[in-house]
């Protein structure tokens, strides 16, 4: 099956290595091209986003609060897309880049507590109203942020509060990974096995298998998300999710999500 072409969306990645992973797959899929850049090895970001459907920024190891000059760039550079109104996705560290450029705050928790490996969140009643969320969410995260001035949050946690939100009515940033491929969790349980010790971390063997348990759900989340933001497409709800809205009671977990 084809797709027209819709056009191109700014993919924004931070490392010579890094992927766009199942987001990059599944837009191209829909019809979209990818202008991949990065930032911390000399790419440009556009002046104006006129010849682009709309941007996702990644993640990456760094923070959204280190002092190099792409960081600042960057997030100076969210003015255009905000300015623009066009769709804005960002991951992880985009997430946190679009927080600072609100005046929102990042960081950690005191105790280092961080979020590596798989996590419950709920969808709070405006994220209910958009469309059904994953129970558990793939994380790898030392640090979080705070709800910017104006944005709706749309999904929380116990240990980082603040996992999802909107801000007007284009702009989006999540905390949680549902990008990773099995090639790149693979990549990432390798690479990342050093921070596996610290407080609240998974080891590698349950970040493997709980993807075996969880990412079919998180994969179907990200295809109805990225229908959402990119196309306008209002995700299918289940039945459990649209009575607790129209009633105002919280579904159990068993009903509103199917095994």
């Amino acid at each position: 099956m084809t797709h027209a072409d819709k056009g191109k969306i700014l993919i924004v990645l931070h490392q010579e290595m890094s992927s766009p992973g199942r987001v990059g797959q599944l837009l191209t899929a829909s019809g979209f091209h990818l202008d991949i850049r990065r930032p911390p090895l000399g790419d440009p970001l556009p002046d104006t986003l006129a010849d682009h459907r709309g941007v996702v920024v990644f993640g990456g190891p760094m923070s959204a609060n280190d002092p190099d000059e792409f960081i600042r760039r960057e997030t100076d550079w969210l003015s255009v897309p905000l300015k623009e109104e066009k769709p804005f996705l960002g991951i992880c560290l985009g997430a946190q880049m679009l927080v600072n450029h609100l005046g929102g705050k990042v960081d950690g928790h005191d105790d280092g507590l961080v979020e590596i490996g798989w996590y419950p969140i709920r969808a709070t009643e405006a994220g209910s109203r958009l469309m059904d969320w994953p129970g558990m969410v793939y994380q790898f995260h030392r640090e979080g942020f705070s709800l910017p001035s104006g944005a709706k949050l749309l999904a929380e946690a116990d240990h980082y509060p603040n996992q999802a939100f909107r801000y007007g009515k284009k702009a989006w940033g999540i905390q949680f990974h549902a990008e990773l491929t099995r090639v790149m969790m693979q990549r990432w349980v390798v690479r990342g096995a050093h921070r596996f010790v610290l407080p609240g971390a998974q080891v590698g063997n349950d970040h493997l298998a709980g993807r075996m348990i969880w990412d079919f759900r998180l994969k179907r989340w990200l295809e109805d998300f990225l229908a959402l933001i990119f196309e306008d497409k209002e995700p299918a709800r289940s039945p459990a999710i649209v009575h607790a809205v129209a009633t105002g009671v919280t579904p159990d977990r068993r009903d509103a999500e199917p095994s």
